[in-house]
């Protein structure tokens, strides 16, 4: 029970929630929050607690952690502002020697170098001294980045920065724009405002804008005299048209150019983007439907076919199915879908159609396509179970959610099924979901197309933190099942203490055990072994003052541990060859293996774009330590493709450096054509300057010289067949993308869930067999009946594999690497498990050289990819084939795609005003007027501004998801239908399910008439699936009254001390519904039949992790909000 207590004694002002916890001190102002963290049905036992003090201008000065830190000591965060009330500093939280239970502290910095030594524990911001407070410095913690400032610079354009000046003219073509560019002159010194970024290692970015806001140009000045210029051409609608890329950046304008460079696009007259064309690939089509729902697109490769990929939606804007069809031009088919007018799917309960073998309970008479279907590529169900789903799963006995109609809670809003078909075949994969009463996933059923399933079933502790997993898998109906049942255990604060993991009837083994030190990073892992005390490895971490890791083990005293890897950002050893970093970017790293003991280094050189220049390598205590056995040296164009590449290699007869690489590549506008070898050596590069091939989608069909003759790709620009050395590779995947299947030659390898299959030792005769199934530390090999562990280092690199051969550690298999990526080769060689190829990034490497991500393929020997980026659009400077901005030492890209936050802008009301262009779910508020102005003027053009370009980003403009602010109109609309007094509840896991509380009782006044009580039923019937993310609860919105006519108004405004605040840290979003106005006279009046007239505004409080306020929504803005988009 949640007890909100309100003190009596104060009359329609602060509505100030008293908790029943530890007294605080009554002379200061601050709110406290308490989080329920376990709950046994009685008793709660587990919970957080965060105070947070304000001063006498209602601003935080302080937040208290109680017994936040893993010893159960107070964490203190200070918090300062300047002579004019600004915040400028921001400080390091400080774990303090003690608890003082919440109390404030006169001193908190006083512990700071007993955690901190003597590092600067603040990051600070140079204003200037205007109403508009910009920023001219930031300063990072740390004592290294005090003289280490990213500067910022406001100007005017002058007339040396030559920024060109482009313009269009469109005409309207079949409903929509086309638009041709000219270059007219130069932008007139002062016609443009001039924006620099300096970061800390002086590298520097120019941006120019128009009047309107509008960003013309991106300058990363490379040099005095080269700089990589990105210009944005709007049409006379305002709409982007064109981005011109460096390469691109030409006083004349070549249609050859603008075909393989530009990225075009091409507008209806609705605004909507219907054609697009990406550099080196062919055109794309849109088709829209009256709601302006995507339903068709296609690509070039799909238009030379006649096809296009069609989805339909039910009346709720739910994706039901989709697939493949024939059709016409883009025209055309948009005429043919506005035609359908609502075009929405109906549910029904009997079968409507039946397509590559699966029954489809959706009529869809009456939208569109309603002709020429191909492929029925997925199914996705919502509300209620389809006829042949499973028996619902009781995991670990908890109450489940079901979709029967006469129940009080159903599966209603809820994704229930989803079948996805192979691309290649006509096997389907049938994914089941359960929910607790809470609508929180407890467990999951997929049906692979072979026959077999993987079900999990999870048990949840109260506040959805996962306490076990059961995992039970077949292949084939016939085989024998598995099952594995994982366990984890948390400190009070739900820190992971302990994973243990089991295979059928074998020993429980222990993956990890974590120890955290005082500010909560991961200090020690405990790693292996079937005894908690006696583990395989034990591993330790180390940060620097940024919290950027620093060490794995240490490299220079190894002490029994297999693996050492150090790195250094700001202070490397060989001077010679790297430079301090102060950026991020690491210019040194340093690792050792037992095997040998030989002590390795990497020093790291880079350019004025964060580009990787070149990776020297070392062995410090050799005979020879600058001898460059391994380096790398690349060189790049202006879009990022790598001209020139250098690789060396140990000379195993003589111990020496050779040379085995000196490419040379050529182009054509971002596609490689051909590379030559001057080293004559291939042991690096095959070598044999045949020329690349593509198709229409730029997608790579052979490359000789890797012995590829011939690649074939699915609609997802997915290869699906390779000829590689006169042997065919085939491939299959879902229609989601994921890889089910491969069979190279004889070898057929299934990839099922995780657990991954292949008949490598008994020929094509035999079925495949179980191999492993990956681990969180490694994999489980079924051959061997044994745990393997792997080292990592912090790009995800598989370094070291080792196991328990029954009288000592044995490693397994050592992998280094250069830095794109290419193994070295002749060092510690050990057999491994040639049925487990995951190395570089962890991902797995193909018997063509090249890995798979997931959505492309990586060639590390060439330092590039064979596909375009199908997230090209988020980094429009970068070649559509570069790999990890050529800064593989910092950045990976975890599935071949990359992205970044996505988001819609809304302004105070709600109203949006604009996006930045991605298309992923997520939504700002812009309050900053200046970035109000460039962001519609941006739109009017056809531009979207990226966060990054922003004059005011934070945090606290994050405004929650669409299910969350969903959720919160139904707390609000509870709330009100049971009369305003008693409090509701939700929760929203990380799965998108949501857990409801019942209606908390009415509240209640104590005797002596001191306190009024109001309070949330916290015992949800259910657990919720996944990770909590989103707390929701309300506060009353009606009038509480007392005797003598005292009344008790609350609001969201204040959370419960010891309670909401401490509820804080379990989520990423918390909500209070209720009052968005302290109550007092001006806004409540009490009518003549006794009831009451609150004019105070309903809506929601949002807060964040650390229990700050984020921002307060009013039902109107939530509305405009969720409806952002309609039009």
């Amino acid at each position: 029970m949640k007890k909100l207590i309100i003190p009596i004694g104060i009359l329609l002002v602060a509505g100030d929630l008293k908790a029943q916890l530890t007294p605080l001190p009554t002379t200061e102002n601050y709110v406290q929050t308490k989080t329920y963290l376990d709950y046994n049905g009685t008793t709660v036992t587990k919970s957080s607690e965060t105070v947070q003090y304000f001063d006498g201008l209602g601003r935080p000065k302080q937040v208290v952690g109680v017994k936040a830190s893993p010893l159960g000591k107070d964490v203190v965060t200070h918090i300062e502002y300047d002579p004019f009330g600004r915040p400028t500093k921001d400080f390091l939280p400080i774990p303090q020697s003690g608890t003082q239970n919440g109390a404030i502290y006169t001193s908190p910095l006083n512990n700071a170098s007993s955690v901190y030594g003597s590092e600067k524990i603040y990051s600070e911001k140079i204003l200037e001294n205007s109403p508009l407070d910009r920023i001219q410095q930031q300063i990072q913690v740390g004592n290294d980045w005090t003289g280490k400032p990213v500067k910022f610079e406001y100007d005017a354009n002058i007339h040396e920065d030559y920024v060109r000046k482009y313009e269009t003219t469109t005409t309207w073509v079949e409903g929509r724009t086309q638009t041709s560019v000219q270059l007219l002159q130069y932008f007139l010194p002062a016609q443009l405002y001039k924006n620099t970024v300096i970061d800390e290692d002086g590298n520097k970015t120019i941006e120019f804008k128009n009047g309107q806001g509008q960003t013309l140009l991106v300058r990363k000045v490379i040099s005095a005299t080269e700089n990589a210029d990105t210009y944005y051409v709007y049409n006379e609608y305002n709409q982007l048209a064109f981005v011109i890329p460096p390469m691109a950046s030409a006083p004349t304008v070549v249609p050859d150019t603008m075909e393989k460079l530009y990225y075009q696009y091409r507008y209806d007259g609705r605004g909507r983007l219907v054609e697009k064309k990406l550099p080196g690939k062919g055109w794309e089509y849109m088709v829209y439907d009256i709601h302006d729902r995507l339903v068709a697109v296609r690509d070039a490769n799909m238009e030379a076919q006649g096809q296009w990929l069609y989805t339909k939606y039910d009346q709720y804007g739910r994706v039901a199915f989709t697939g493949t069809s024939l059709g016409g031009t883009r025209s055309a088919e948009q005429a043919l879908a506005t035609g359908f007018g609502q075009n929405n799917v109906k549910r029904i309960s009997t079968v409507f159609f039946t397509r590559d073998g699966l029954g489809v309970y959706y009529d869809h008479t009456g939208t569109y396509p309603n002709f020429n279907f191909l492929k029925l590529l997925s199914v996705n169900y919502y509300d209620t179970y389809p006829a042949g789903s499973p028996p619902v799963t009781n995991a670990f006995s908890q109450p489940l959610l079901t979709d029967d109609p006469a129940q009080e809670r159903t599966t209603k809003g809820l994704p229930t099924a989803s079948y996805v078909k192979n691309m290649e075949d006509d096997g389907w994969t049938m994914n089941y979901t359960w929910y607790d009463t809470k609508g929180r996933v407890i467990g999951s059923r997929s049906k692979n197309h072979l026959g077999g399933y993987t079900i999990l079933n999870h048990k949840l502790d109260f506040a959805g933190v996962i306490l076990q997993t059961n995992t039970y898998h077949r292949r084939l109906m016939s085989d024998t099942e598995k099952k594995i049942v994982e366990k984890f255990t948390y400190d009070p604060q739900n820190r992971l203490l302990t994973h243990t993991h089991q295979v059928d009837a074998n020993p429980v083994e222990y993956l990890t055990r974590n120890k955290y030190n005082e500010i909560s990073q991961l200090e020690n892992k405990k790693v292996g072994g079937v005894a908690a005390g006696t583990p395989l490895q034990q591993i330790d971490y180390k940060y620097n003052i940024r919290g950027w890791m620093t060490q794995i083990n240490d490299p220079d005293n190894l002490s029994g541990d297999l693996f050492g890897y150090k790195i250094r950002y700001q202070n490397p050893v060989n001077t010679t060859y790297a430079l301090g970093r102060h950026n991020g970017n690491i210019s040194e790293v340093d690792w050792k293996t037992s095997n040998d003991g030989v002590l390795r280094r990497y020093s790291y050189s880079y350019d004025a774009l964060n580009r990787l220049n070149y990776g020297h390598y070392s062995e410090p205590n050799g005979t020879v330590p600058q001898e460059d056995h391994f380096g790398e040296t690349a060189e790049y164009d202006l879009n990022g493709n790598i001209t020139r590449l250098y690789r060396n290699a140990k000379n195993t007869t003589n111990g020496l450096a050779m040379q085995i690489d000196n490419l040379s590549y050529t182009y054509t506008g971002n596609r490689l054509l051909k590379v030559t070898d001057a080293s004559q050596n291939y042991l690096g590069y095959s070598g044999g300057e045949n020329t690349i091939e593509y198709d229409t989608n730029g997608n790579m069909t052979s490359h000789m010289d890797k012995g590829i003759a011939l690649i074939k790709y699915n609609y997802l620009n997915l290869p699906n067949f390779i000829i590689y050395s006169n042997i065919g590779i085939g491939y299959t995947y879902r229609a989601d993308g994921v890889k089910v299947k491969k069979l190279y030659g004889s070898i057929e390898t299934n990839y099922l869930e995780g657990f991954q299959y292949d008949n490598s030792e008994t020929g094509q005769a035999l079925a495949p067999t179980l191999k492993f199934m990956p681990t969180a530390e490694g994999y489980f090999d079924y051959v061997k009946n044994k745990y393997i562990y792997n080292y990592t280092d912090h790009l995800g690199n598989i370094r070291l594999s080792y196991f328990n051969n029954g009288s000592s550690i044995e490693a397994l298999e050592e992998n280094n690497y250069y830095p794109f990526g290419l193994k070295h080769e002749g060092v510690n060689v050990m057999t491994g498990n040639m049925s487990y190829q995951y190395k570089y990034n962890g991902k797995e490497l193909q018997e063509t050289g090249m890995y798979d991500y997931g959505a492309r393929f990586y060639m590390p020997d060439l330092g590039r990819w064979g596909v375009i980026d199908p997230k090209s659009e988020l980094s429009r400077r970068w070649s559509t084939y570069t790999y990890a901005y050529n800064n593989p030492i910092r950045f990976i890209d975890p599935d071949g795609m990359f992205a970044i936050p996505p988001i819609d802008y809304v302004n105070e009301k709600g109203k949006k005003i604009g996006t930045d262009g991605t298309d992923i779910q997520g939504t700002l508020m812009i309050t900053n007027k200046e970035d109000q102005r460039a962001i519609i003027a941006a739109e009017k053009r056809g531009e979207h501004i990226p966060t990054e370009r922003l004059n005011e980003m934070n945090s606290n403009m994050i405004v929650p998801f669409d299910n969350q602010l969903t959720e919160t109109l139904g707390v609000i609309n509870r709330e009100k239908a049971n009369g305003g007094l008693s409090e509701e509840a939700s929760t929203i896991g990380s799965t998108g399910a949501i857990l409801r509380s019942p209606t908390g009782p009415a509240p209640t006044i104590s005797a002596d008439g001191s306190t009024a009580t109001a309070s949330t039923n916290i015992q949800f019937n259910g657990i919720l699936q996944g990770v909590p993310t989103t707390s929701i609860h309300s506060h009353s919105t009606g009038i509480i009254e007392g005797t003598g006519g005292t009344i008790y108004p609350l609001n969201a405004l204040t959370p419960t001390r010891g309670v909401d605040d401490v509820a804080f840290s379990n989520y990423q979003t918390n909500i209070i519904t209720g009052r968005l106005e302290i109550g007092n006279s001006s806004n409540i009046t009490k009518n003549s039949d006794g009831s009451y007239q609150d004019s105070r505004p309903v809506g929601a409080a949002v807060y964040n992790r650390d229990g700050s306020f984020r921002m307060k929504l009013t039902v109107p803005v939530i509305n405009n909000i969720l409806n952002r988009n309609a039009k």
